[in-house]
C-alpha cells in the first residue's frame, strides 16, 4: 500500500463511519441499521472492523463509481428528514438495483447541530473534535460540509480514475462534493459542467444570513467552474424571479420544468449536448436533487413540487448526455423517508424510494463506465 493511500485510509477511519452508520441514534431505526448491515456484511456485529477491513480493498476495487453517505439535514431549512437518505437509498439501491455495483466507503460522522467550520468558535471546535475523535490531538474538521470536502480532497488526490457518488442530506451537500470534484479535474487539466436537476435554482447568495445551505450551495462553486454556464440546469419550476434573471445574473443555464414536458426531453438534451461540446467539456458531474421530480413521484422530500418532470424526462436526458459525456462525479440529495408532505402515508415514501434508486443506478453505472 502507497503511503498517500495509507494516509488517505486513516482519515477515513477516523472521520467516517461504517455506511448506514452516519446519524448518530441510541434506537431510533435500529432495526432499518441492522437491515442494512445483514445486506452489507451478512452479520450485524463486529460490522466496525468488516468496515475499516474492507477499506484495504478500495485500491483494487473495479468500479470507479466510491459510495459516500452524508446523514446532515442541518443545511435545509423547510422540512428535515432527508438525513435518513443515506441508510434508506442504500438499501433500495440493493433490494431493487442489484444490478448496481460501488464500492462503498461509508458515511461522514455527522453532529446533526453543526454545518461548517467556519461558523463555529475554537472551543467549539475543540470539544466536539474530543466528542467525535478521543482525546487525541488532532486537526480534524468536525462539520458534515468540511469533513466532507476534506475526505473528498484526498480521495480525489489519491484516486485520479474514481469518482464519488454522493448520498445525502440535504441540498447544502453538493457544495463541498462539487467543490472538491471541480478542484481535483481543475488541477488535472479537465474541463468541466455540472449538470444539475432541481426544481429549485439554490442560487441565492445566503439565506437568513448564512451562505452555505440547501439554498445557495450553486451560487457558491460557480467561481470553480471553467465558466458560469458550464452549471447547466434542469428542471426548475418554484422560484420568485424569472429564468431571464438567474440567467443574466449569474450566467448560469436553465431548462425550466415547462420546457422540457412541452418540447420534450430529447430536444432539450440535444440542446445541452451541443452547448457541452461547443464549450470543449470533457466530463461532466450530475447533481440530482429528488425534487426535480413531479411530486407525484417524489413526495418524501423536503419541497415537493408539482408540475415537474416525470423520472422518465430525467433519464432520457440522463441517458443522452451519458452517451456524449463521461459522468465522473454525482450525487443524489434530499430524500427524506420519513416526510410525507403528500398525506398517503408509507407508499410516499416508497415511491420517492424507487424513483430516487432507479436514477441513482443509473448514474453509478455511468460512472463505472
Amino acid at each position: 500500500m502507497s503511503t498517500q493511500f495509507e494516509a488517505f485510509k486513516n482519515k477515513v477511519e477516523h472521520c467516517l463511519c461504517a455506511p448506514g452508520d452516519g446519524v448518530y441514534t441510541v434506537n431510533t431505526a435500529k432495526e432499518r441499521k441492522a437491515a442494512l448491515r445483514n445486506k452489507l456484511y451478512g452479520q450485524t456485529e463486529n460490522v466496525d472492523n468488516l468496515w475499516r477491513e474492507s477499506l484495504d480493498e478500495l485500491p483494487n476495487s473495479p468500479h470507479k463509481a466510491v459510495m459516500l453517505g452524508i446523514s446532515s439535514d442541518c443545511g435545509g431549512g423547510i422540512l428535515r428528514g432527508a438525513n435518513w437518505g443515506p441508510l434508506f437509498v442504500r438499501s433500495a439501491l440493493i433490494d431493487q438495483q442489484p444490478q448496481c455495483h460501488s464500492f462503498d466507503l461509508g458515511d461522514v460522522r455527522v453532529i446533526p447541530h453543526l454545518l461548517h467550520d467556519k461558523y463555529l468558535n475554537d472551543a467549539t471546535i475543540s470539544n466536539c473534535q474530543k466528542a467525535l475523535y478521543g482525546n487525541e490531538d488532532n486537526d480534524y474538521y468536525v462539520s458534515p460540509l468540511s469533513i466532507t470536502e476534506d475526505v473528498c480532497d484526498s480521495f480525489y488526490a489519491t484516486f485520479k480514475d474514481k469518482g464519488i457518488f454522493g448520498i445525502g442530506g440535504d441540498h447544502s451537500i453538493s457544495y463541498p462534493l462539487t467543490k472538491a470534484y471541480l478542484k481535483a479535474k481543475r488541477e488535472q487539466g479537465r474541463r468541466t459542467a455540472i449538470i444539475h436537476f432541481d426544481a429549485h435554482t439554490d442560487l441565492l447568495v445566503e439565506r437568513l444570513g448564512i451562505d452555505l445551505c440547501f439554498g445557495s450551495w450553486c451560487t457558491h462553486i460557480l467561481e470553480f467552474l471553467p465558466a458560469p454556464h458550464h452549471l447547466i440546469q434542469f428542471g426548475i419550476r418554484s422560484s420568485g424571479k424569472p429564468k431571464a434573471h438567474w440567467e443574466s445574473t449569474f450566467g448560469v443555464k436553465q431548462h425550466w420544468a415547462h420546457e422540457i414536458i412541452e418540447r420534450g426531453a430529447a430536444a432539450v438534451a440535444a440542446d445541452a449536448i451541443a452547448q457541452l461540446k461547443a464549450d470543449n467539456v470533457d466530463e461532466v458531474y450530475v447533481s440530482f436533487d429528488i425534487d426535480a421530480l413531479d411530486a407525484e413521484f417524489a413526495s418524501a422530500t423536503g419541497t415537493p413540487e408539482h408540475n415537474g418532470l416525470t423520472p422518465q424526462h430525467a433519464l432520457d436526458i440522463l441517458s443522452a448526455i451519458a452517451d456524449e459525456f463521461p459522468i465522473t462525479g454525482a450525487d443524489m440529495m434530499e430524500i427524506a423517508p420519513f416526510t410525507d408532505s403528500s398525506l398517503v402515508g408509507q407508499s410516499s415514501s416508497e415511491t420517492t424510494l424507487r424513483e430516487g434508486a432507479k436514477i441513482s443506478a443509473f448514474l453509478i453505472s455511468a460512472m463505472n463506465k
